[in-house]
């Protein structure tokens, strides 16, 4: 054993490491003792949505009898005519954001609803209207007069600081039961369930049918999330719960309130995931970013010039790591302002300054997806596994290709060729190769010879099929 000639500093250095020791522990966040306090601070501020729906229902009071049945004469002087209309009630939550009375909750609580009550803590109960809502994140707002009744609303927190483990704690009205108050950790952050623009967080606090709408609060009491959604097979809580989150969610409602619908930023461009090989074919050292597939001709993205097989890097300072942070990104910027672009075309990067459009605007437009001759020469690509020809009358009837006007159409595609093993099929046409636009066979040929004297292992090819373009990596061999 050790022994120290003096006890003095035995004590202190025993005392230093007891100091440490305990300041560690205290730095770190253990589990609350009780969520008591937070719920009875913040419980006030959850509301019960109720909503009344007419539904329409087919009248059908008596019995069906096959054709022909003597039966089927005597009850049909029994049939009433028409549909019959029927009210049907639904329940949710929400909670309140604003003390002069807007509300904020899940658009599919109050989708089509005929009429809207919010019911208050102390159950005092208020008429709503619709401020606005969006399908596409599942938001909606509602307003109501509160007159003399003081409200308590909470404020949104930064949902981009949550961490996975962190405590939160829900409220909500779960099968009509009222408040009703839950806790978990975050389970994931930034996940997409089908949209382009979901940011959900996932959590195992206990989420169920009449939740929806309801905040999700981290420890501070500030707003994290909107509960939204649950994971089920049986239809009851198993532990995987999403809701949109705060910053999300903030962001629309504060577009809501001032337009009555959401402005989204529109780049103008259709994109796809940059897969390894496809990183290999351009000569990337790692696959990221987001692929133009093609531009929209005269949008944003085609005005600031960028191409068919550019690949977006960066977006405004943002880094683009994979193609679903895009078109997230591109919304959540301010319609009309100018942004830079960093792309790589050819092997360099570029940047680009694009002013961006509004997306409902284009959608309402129909301009989202819109992307203008020779003698007919064809080769077989006997190594690669298919042969293709030049455009013609005779081809484009055919194949069925009335829209298209340059490129070459794929005429036959071997079985376990690179060709199929890529995706190539019959009617296909290659409008581009690498970055270069195919109007002829003999691009093909020159892009070919190039990869090789490169050593490159593969050949990138955009390809329109039935429902658009898509690149293709296609193995040399």
């Amino acid at each position: 054993m050790l022994k120290f000639k003096n006890n003095h500093k035995y004590m202190l250095i025993t005392s230093m490491f007891v100091f440490f020791f305990s300041l560690s522990f205290a730095n770190a966040k253990s589990a609350p003792e009780s969520f008591a306090d937070l719920a009875e601070k913040l419980s006030p501020s959850v509301v019960n949505i109720s909503t009344t729906t007419i539904v329409e229902q087919k009248q059908r009071d008596m019995p069906s009898f096959p054709p022909g049945s003597p039966f089927e004469d005597f009850f049909k002087q029994f049939d009433k005519p028409g549909n019959k209309k029927r009210r049907a009630q639904s329940l949710g939550s929400g909670f309140i954001i604003d003390k002069t009375g807007y509300i904020i909750t899940n658009n599919h609580v109050i989708d089509n609803a005929e009429k809207i009550m919010v019911i208050l803590f102390d159950d005092t109960s208020f008429e709503a209207t619709v401020v606005g809502k969006d399908p596409k994140t599942d938001v909606a707002l509602l307003k109501i007069d509160p007159k003399n009744t003081k409200l308590k609303a909470v404020k949104f927190g930064d949902s981009n600081e949550l961490r996975v483990g962190d405590w939160v704690m829900a409220i909500g009205n779960p099968f009509g039961f009222g408040g009703t108050v839950t806790a978990g950790i975050v389970s994931a952050r930034g996940r997409a369930l089908s949209g382009s623009y979901d940011d959900y967080i996932q959590t195992d606090a206990s989420i169920n049918r009449g939740n929806s709408g309801g905040p999700l609060f981290d420890m501070k009491g500030n707003v994290v999330g909107i509960n939204t959604a649950i994971f089920s097979q049986s239809g009851g809580s198993v532990g995987i719960g999403f809701a949109v989150s705060s910053n999300l969610a903030k962001q629309v409602t504060d577009q809501l309130k001032q337009y009555g619908r959401t402005k989204r930023g529109w780049l103008g461009v259709l994109i796809q995931e940059v897969s390894d090989e496809i990183a290999e074919s351009l000569g990337m050292q790692t696959a990221k970013g987001a692929l133009v597939s093609s531009a929209t001709a005269g949008g944003p993205a085609e005005k600031a010039g960028i191409k068919t097989g550019d690949v977006i890097l960066k977006f405004n300072d943002t880094e683009i790591k994979n193609m679903k942070e895009l078109p997230k990104v591109v919304a959540s910027t301010p319609v009309g302002k100018s942004v830079p672009l960093v792309i790589l075309r050819n092997g360099k990067e570029l940047t680009l300054n694009v002013t961006l459009g509004e997306l409902e605007l284009a959608e309402k437009e129909n301009l989202i997806g819109q992307t203008s001759k020779k003698n007919v020469k064809s080769k077989e690509y006997d190594k690669l596994g298919f042969s293709a020809e030049e455009l013609s009358d005779q081809n484009k009837r055919k194949f069925d290709l009335k829209d298209v006007n340059n490129g070459v159409v794929i005429t036959s595609v071997k079985d376990d060729s690179s060709a199929q093993q890529a995706g190539l099929s019959t009617g296909m046409v290659i409008i581009r190769v690498g970055q270069i636009e195919v109007n002829s066979i003999n691009v093909i040929d020159e892009a070919i010879k190039n990869a090789v004297k490169q050593k490159r292992k593969a050949l990138l090819l955009l390809v329109k099929v039935k429902n658009g373009t898509r690149f293709v990596a296609l193995e040399l061999k």
